[in-house]
């Protein structure tokens, strides 16, 4: 279901994306014009990401997740009703404030349900609807596209959520209401949310963490930074490959395979970051080792995506794009499953909302810079987007040096605060 509803969060987030160049047409935007609209979006996503956090962890995953996905489902089948900018940042606005709670109530949903040795892998899982969202919404919005036009593109994705809901509502309880757990399964999974010291000597519940003493923790600047760095690449790829490809000269009925490969790769991404994690700590390795072994592997991956301003070969293209977002999605599922590793479960959604909200910042910073340098530089010769590529291959990178340092055990683990790694 987490999966699920991740697939469907970005369906309906793609819809504009893949009809960026032709509504930029029809509207006469610039890419400045579109990189303000995508901003919105994201101000009110990184805005979310934190409040919803904070949401979650009081009202539970079950509550808090049906009335975002019902809020966000509404708003993207009225953006059929857009008529220009206004109103699309508008939509936009409401689509990102929806749409930001599905990470911390999937993040906090996998701390709820999943021992420590599987959070990794259950984390690929349901992230990978990101990637698997974007692929399917590639076909079906252009095919919807190309037959009955834009409008429809945002009513038939939309309606989708509907239908996840009344699904989500009959399966999804916590562990310890569920009706077709068995005791064994709840001994095991309550037995790996605690020490046995804390079984022991802290049989009340926890309460959150304030925020103060989480920005006061190397570990949660380690999950910021995680995301932080990361996810802007991920959301240029997302929201502006379609346009890059047009820069490049390639016309966008014949490259749907561009657009599609690195979405394909990206899931991939996510499966192999958290099976090849979990691997690694059944065979020996402490929890922080093995995350970190992926998180240097993605770092350095995701650089393979400069070498593609030296071509304008489509199937070169997105060969590097593919190679660059599958080893973004497998540094991205670790970002995603540090919350649930380093915190305890009552400041998991928290944490995870500080950390999609600065991805949500360096997005809209990075979104400010991608509309003016490419529109500069379409004035002048040479590819708009080739010093923004370089720069999005680099900052990753940088991501993984600070994550490597940040992550540890400290005090702050000595004393309780966070889990050892």
């Amino acid at each position: 279901m987490l999966f699920t509803s991740t697939a469907i969060n970005y369906i309906d987030r793609q819809t504009l994306s893949f009809l960026s160049p032709f509504l930029k047409l029809e509207y006469h935007w610039s890419n400045t014009d579109y990189a303000k609209i995508v901003i919105i979006f994201r101000i009110a996503y990184s805005l979310g990401q934190t409040a919803f956090g904070w949401f979650m962890d009081r009202v539970g995953t079950r509550r808090g997740l049906s009335l975002t996905v019902t809020f966000y489902s509404i708003v993207s089948v009225l953006t059929s009703l857009a008529r220009g900018f206004y109103s699309f940042a508008a939509f936009r606005f409401l689509l990102g404030a929806g749409e930001s709670g599905n990470w911390p109530a999937a993040t906090k949903a996998v701390s709820e349900w999943f021992p420590k040795r599987e959070r990794g892998l259950a984390t690929a899982f349901f992230d990978s609807g990101s990637s698997v969202g974007a692929a399917i919404a590639s076909w079906l919005v252009y095919w919807i596209y190309f037959r009955w036009g834009w409008r429809p593109a945002f009513v038939i994705p939309g309606a989708l959520g509907f239908l996840w809901l009344l699904i989500w509502r009959w399966i999804y309880h916590p562990p310890e209401s569920h009706a077709r757990i068995s005791e064994s399964e709840l001994q095991l999974i309550t037995a790996d949310k605690a020490d046995k010291e804390e079984v022991q000597e802290q049989p009340a519940k926890r309460e959150p963490l304030d925020w103060r003493v989480l920005l006061s923790l190397p570990q949660t600047w380690g999950a910021i930074v995680a995301k932080g760095l990361t996810d802007p690449v991920w959301f240029f790829v997302t929201d502006w490959f379609p346009i890059y490809l047009v820069t490049k000269g390639i016309e966008l009925k014949t490259g749907l395979v561009a657009i599609w490969l690195p979405f394909l790769a990206a899931d991939l991404g996510n499966f192999f970051g958290g099976w090849i994690s979990g691997v690694l700590i059944k065979r020996g390795w402490p929890l922080g080792a093995a995350r970190k072994a992926v998180v240097i592997f993605g770092g350095i991956g995701v650089t393979t995506l400069i070498p593609s301003v030296f071509t304008s070969h489509l199937l070169l293209i997105a060969l590097l794009f593919a190679m660059s977002t599958f080893s973004y999605a497998a540094f991205s599922t670790m970002a995603n499953v540090l919350p649930s590793d380093l915190f305890h479960s009552e400041s998991v959604a928290t944490v995870s909302g500080m950390s999609g909200t600065a991805a949500g910042l360096g997005t809209i910073v990075a979104f400010m810079l991608i509309g003016y340098f490419s529109d500069e530089r379409s004035k002048v010769a040479g590819h708009s987007f080739d010093p923004i590529v370089i720069v999005a291959g680099l900052v990753p990178f940088v991501a993984m040096i600070l994550v490597v340092l940040l992550v540890r055990n400290s005090d702050a683990t000595r004393r309780g605060l966070v889990r050892p790694v």
